[in-house]
């Protein structure tokens, strides 16, 4: 099992590939989410490189290998699994389980992950609507678009939050905006980089278009509560 600090750069890696489109991650970036200087990143990925598990251009980019990937989804499977069990099993709120999973990650067993995974039902997201990998490694596409690129008038339906601060995932939870929500965009001002959103029944709130841009969403209805993942039961528990 790779050490801890391997495998954080192997998920920071991994998300950033995704979140590029591109599967290639910049160092300083890297850096910035990793919280280490962009010299000591660099010093990380020469050595992912050496072990075979990335590949590195310089002045450029950072790639997994397929056994980097498959690293980096093993640890993100551990995470994601644990974050869904802390939730529908521990009762922890949506919003306190990140900074427990990242702790826990580097801990548990693929044996415990499996039978947690098992008792959870096989869970396909976690509580924020991430997709969690399977023993095998595969990751279901993430697919959807930011809340922020919709027009007024739009109905779409929430699939993932993005953003894993806890003061924002407690806002989001109180206004309605879960996983499986239905949204309306009441109204977009762009002078004030803001838009006015209305989950279901509840009140409209006024979001900022960077908070909107770490929301996904696409088109359609809400999910029914008989369709979320098994034990997650998104948007049900945490409190606001």
């Amino acid at each position: 099992m790779p050490s801890e600090p391997v495998e954080n750069y192997l998920k920071a890696i991994f998300s950033l590939g995704l979140e590029s489109g591109t599967g290639e991650a910049g160092v300083g970036r890297l850096a910035a989410i990793v919280g280490v200087t962009a010299g000591t990143a660099t010093s990380m990925v020469r050595r992912l490189a050496r072990e075979g598990l990335a590949t590195f251009r310089r002045y450029g980019g950072v790639r997994l290998t397929p056994r980097g990937r498959r690293a980096a989804a093993d640890v993100i499977r551990r995470h994601r699994v644990l974050e869904t069990f802390l939730v529908s099993v521990v009762g922890m709120d949506w919003a306190e389980v990140h900074e427990e999973a990242e702790r826990l990650e580097h801990a548990v067993s693929p044996r415990l992950i499996d039978r947690l995974d098992h008792m959870l039902g096989r869970p396909r997201f976690d509580p924020h609507g991430d997709p969690i990998p399977d023993a095998q490694g595969v990751v279901l596409s993430g697919g959807g678009t930011p809340l922020a690129a919709c027009h007024a008038g739009d109905q779409v339906r929430l699939v993932r939050i993005a953003d894993q601060r806890t003061d924002i995932l407690r806002f989001l939870a109180g206004a309605g905006l879960v996983p499986g929500a239905s949204i309306t965009i009441r109204s977009i001002q762009p002078g004030a980089d803001a838009m006015t959103v209305r989950a279901g029944r509840k009140s409209p709130v006024s979001l900022s278009l960077a908070t909107a841009g770490r929301i996904i969403v696409e088109p359609g209805r809400a999910r029914s509560p008989a369709r979320t993942a098994r034990g997650a039961r998104r948007g049900q528990h945490p409190t606001p």
